[in-house]
């Protein structure tokens, strides 16, 4: 069982990410799924970068943070642990991504980060060796052809095991049924390939 925190897009907490929550369960894993948009919920990317805006990154940042660390060294049932708890996967949407990506590479008990549609940029002394796996549509105007190349290298420079699948002709929240950017068949293959990641994960316990 992998202990997953999955942090949502831009758009807020969408009922594709409490349904994605449920499909990581119903595979066996623990999942926290924090709102940090208080309960707001939007349909277009306008109106969520809004919201992104106003509420400002750092702050953002600060509330996955508040959501992680109750997290780190407890048990499930939220007794405390201690050093020997399994670490967080880490795991998110876009948005959400970006954000996993900076808590995962601060957390030395991550176990590792799953990232739909999103990353963030990496410190040049950025050192972890948790495995990575990306999900990113092709092309996708917010995860260019160079940033990713840039990323990849990063990342993998920081110790890193990296997988990136990408999604030909996919829009860029390809796993988000309700939006238009939804591509059926590539949200198949994502979550397909996202189960056998975090069972890997598991094995490696």
């Amino acid at each position: 069982m992998a202990r997953i925190l999955l942090l949502h897009s831009a758009y807020g907490l969408r009922p594709a990410v409490r349904t994605a929550a449920d499909r990581l369960r119903a595979a066996g894993h623990e999942v926290h799924v924090p709102d940090l948009y208080d309960g707001r919920v939007v349909d277009t990317v306008e109106e969520g970068m809004a919201i992104k805006d106003e509420i400002g990154t750092e702050e953002l940042l600060r509330r996955a943070v508040a959501a992680a660390v109750p997290l780190i060294g407890t048990t499930s049932s939220g007794n405390g642990a201690g050093p020997d708890a399994p670490g967080l996967v880490y795991a998110g949407f876009s948005l959400g991504g970006a954000l996993a990506q900076n808590l995962a590479l601060a957390d030395e008990t991550a176990r590792g980060l799953l990232l739909f549609h999103g990353t963030s940029d990496i410190l040049d002394d950025a050192a972890t060796s948790v495995p990575v796996q990306l999900h990113v549509a092709e092309p996708d105007p917010f995860e260019t052809e160079d940033w990713l190349n840039a990323w990849y290298l990063r990342m993998r420079r920081a110790g890193a095991d990296v997988e990136v699948h990408r999604y030909r002709g996919a829009g860029h929240l390809f796993t988000d049924p309700d939006l238009p950017d939804h591509d059926a068949e590539a949200a198949a293959q994502a979550w397909a390939a996202a189960l056998d990641f975090l069972a890997d994960i598991d094995a490696d316990a």
